[in-house]
């Protein structure tokens, strides 16, 4: 009973964002609650320290250094510049947005992309004079979409990753589709939406800007990167090539290794290390029997079910935490393997669903917001339907390409 109420009190916090009257957060939550489930001995330290899974945490990890790397060379700002540039109305440069931060987030993880794109869209737009919302929503959005088609996408499909063994091949030709459909999709929405800001066919000049680049570094981050995309590719363990990459990247005489750190987010590393602990005190409870049985009562081997479940779940306690849920019980599934892409799908995509829905969302709307403001409303009239029409199709095509 005790583990299941620091279960139960954790994943509260994590549905909050922070509990009342105190000053924690989801990722105090996560440490506090795989603490108390040693502390009561739901878990032994042994158990705790296996509880982790190193792999997610040595990618995830490996892949901050190398996308870390090439934000401060400079080289995320200066494509991005370039593409939207080359932009010559209001439509095609809502594509290149659209472009930009969907391909750049299937390998270099979307919330990077937000980063970059978010004050470089606000800027452009507000020297062409024009509607700012629909181009920043395409930036979160299309930053979710692009992430869901590899493994290196987001964290919660690096955690699928590492948990299934899925081989970065596969996953790639299983969900890029629905990727790439969904940034033709989150296009038209928004342009169906806001037909007042591209119904005009005026010509759009975007003045060159100069981006500062450390071209040495720059060069030695993409040759790196390209170098592990293809052993990505080669079936070469994935977590093993993201670390190493990053280790070469750390041998430098020109770069501060400060700037670097900086850029590392060690407190999601944190929550990834809490939550493995808390969900494996729930594993030794009779809920991880009650979760096997609900499983099998909602036939949640149904693509379309799980799909649902997965989309509400990421939208109460975050996609993953939500993903962390299903883990006790998706290898009792009749197909483990499809419902772990179902849910890199349907996880990542229900992050368009609302404002809160991803990390991305927020770091648009909080980046944006001393020039423009997001509303909840504003969001949900583009994101409500963008989730339901990609989510559905992407659930149509796992179920038909794996049977």
């Amino acid at each position: 009973m005790a583990a299941i109420l620091i279960f139960a009190i954790t994943y509260l916090v994590i549905a909050v964002g922070r509990l009342p009257g105190f000053r924690i957060d989801r990722t105090g939550a996560a440490i506090i609650g795989a603490s108390f489930m040693v502390g009561v001995n739901a878990l032994s330290l042994d158990e705790a320290y296996r509880a982790i899974n190193f792999d997610t945490i040595i990618l995830l990890f490996g892949m901050m250094i190398v996308v870390a790397n090439l934000q401060v060379s400079g080289f995320f700002s200066l494509v991005a510049e370039r593409v939207v540039e080359s932009a010559r109305s209001p439509m095609l440069l809502l594509v290149s947005i659209v472009a930009v931060a969907g391909v750049f987030s299937a390998f270099f993880v979307n919330d990077t992309m937000c980063l970059v794109l978010t004050p470089l869209v606000l800027e452009i737009a507000e020297s062409l004079r024009r509607n700012p919302v629909p181009y920043l929503l395409g930036v979160a959005m299309a930053a979710n979409i692009g992430s869901a088609a590899t493994i290196t996408g987001n964290p919660q499909n690096m955690m699928i990753g590492s948990f299934s063994g899925i081989s970065y091949r596969h996953f790639l030709a299983v969900l890029a589709p629905p990727s790439i459909a969904g940034l033709v999709l989150v296009t038209l929405v928004i342009f169906m939406t806001y037909r007042s800001e591209f119904r005009s066919h005026q010509h759009v000049a975007v003045a060159s800007r100069h981006v500062r680049v450390d071209r040495k570094l720059m060069w030695k981050a993409i040759i790196v990167s390209l170098a592990m995309i293809v052993m990505f590719f080669a079936g070469w363990p994935v977590p093993k090539v993201a670390i190493v990459a990053g280790a070469v990247l750390l041998i430098t005489r020109r770069v501060d290794p400060e700037k670097i750190y900086s850029n590392i987010d060690w407190g999601l590393l944190a929550m990834f290390a809490g939550l493995f602990v808390v969900i494996a005190g729930i594993e030794k409870t009779s809920l991880d029997a009650d979760l096997v049985a609900l499983a099998g009562a909602l036939h949640l081997d149904n693509v379309f079910l799980l799909s649902g479940l997965a989309t509400l779940l990421s939208n109460l306690v975050s996609n993953v935490p939500a993903v962390l849920v299903f883990k006790p019980f998706v290898g009792h599934l009749a197909n483990p393997q499809r419902a772990w892409l179902t849910l890199a799908m349907s996880s990542t995509l229900a992050g368009n669903l609302t404002i809160l829905g991803s990390v991305a969302n927020l770091i648009v709307v909080q980046q944006a917001r001393r020039r423009v403001k997001i509303g909840f409303w504003e969001y949900f009239r583009v994101g409500a339907p963008l989730s339901a029409i990609t989510i559905l199709l992407g659930a149509a095509w796992i179920a038909w390409r794996i049977k």
